[in-house]
């Protein structure tokens, strides 16, 4: 713990002992009143925890990711909450024979946050989606603590090293060459023209391998038409045999399904 948050850890031990020994006094009314010595620095948590949680939603928000601004605020201030409340909370009841444990309920913050991130992750077809924003979930939750403990510092340092992992270097892991890439292409041509055998030939003369997925026949603008999802493995991006694709006679529509850097995918990297 650095110390910043050794003094400010410090100066919320001296505002919760003042809370408990009033608490203790006022036997006949509310234990505590609204306004405390230490209502201050809790109002600093819970801001700073805002203010960074912010961040972090307003990168998932601009990705268009099913978990956004509002959910990665709401559940970083949930956690600090409940933070403040399990290690100060109880401070008045504390007495020579009652001992409590603060670490029960920020424990249970992150089992909850488990299930709260397992709803965002959807796996499809041929690719899952959600695990990144599952995992700002549980980062956004962990920075609450961090500032309900008082440990300002360590959540500040985390959510910018969130925020370089998302912009700075996820780029720069996708440029990196893969061993193998695997992708499925949904390719639409006429039918009896022969257009398969030159897809597959194409695909081959460029070192991808081909393995056919799914084919059905549809009514195409010019005629009957065969819509065909086609796998193709190769050590270069699939993206670079579109275009060669799209100038074989007969080719009328080719899409990249799971291509790194597409759109339409929730892009596990980001």
């Amino acid at each position: 713990m650095t110390a910043t948050s050794s003094s400010t850890c410090a100066r919320r031990g001296r505002s919760h002992q003042g809370r408990s020994r009033r608490g203790r006094s006022h036997r006949g009314g509310a234990l505590t009143d609204f306004f405390t010595d230490s209502t201050g620095i809790e109002i600093e948590f819970m801001l700073a925890t805002f203010i960074l949680c912010s961040f972090i939603g307003i990168e998932r928000q601009v990705r268009q990711k099913s978990a956004g601004y509002r959910t990665h605020v709401l559940v970083g201030l949930g956690s600090c909450a409940f933070t403040l409340v399990s290690s100060y909370g109880f401070a008045a009841v504390l007495g020579p024979d009652v001992a409590l444990d603060p670490s029960r309920i920020a424990a249970q913050i992150v089992s909850g946050i488990g299930f709260l991130g397992a709803g965002v992750i959807f796996k499809g077809r041929n690719v899952v989606r959600g695990l990144t924003t599952a995992a700002t979930v549980w980062v956004a939750a962990a920075v609450g603590m961090a500032c309900g403990a008082g440990m300002l510092s360590l959540g500040v340092v985390l959510t910018l090293l969130h925020l370089v992992t998302l912009f700075l270097v996820a780029p720069l892991v996708r440029r990196m060459p893969t061993a193998d890439r695997k992708r499925l292409v949904k390719i639409t041509y006429a039918d009896g023209e022969g257009v398969l055998r030159s897809v597959l030939g194409l695909a081959s003369s460029m070192g991808f391998a081909t393995s056919i997925a799914r084919s059905r026949r549809i009514d195409g603008e010019h005629g009957p038409s065969v819509a065909m999802d086609i796998r193709f493995h190769g050590r270069q991006p699939v993206r670079d045999l579109v275009p060669p694709l799209m100038e074989l006679p007969g080719v009328e529509r080719v899409s990249v399904q799971g291509e790194r850097g597409d759109p339409t995918e929730d892009d596990d990297s980001m």
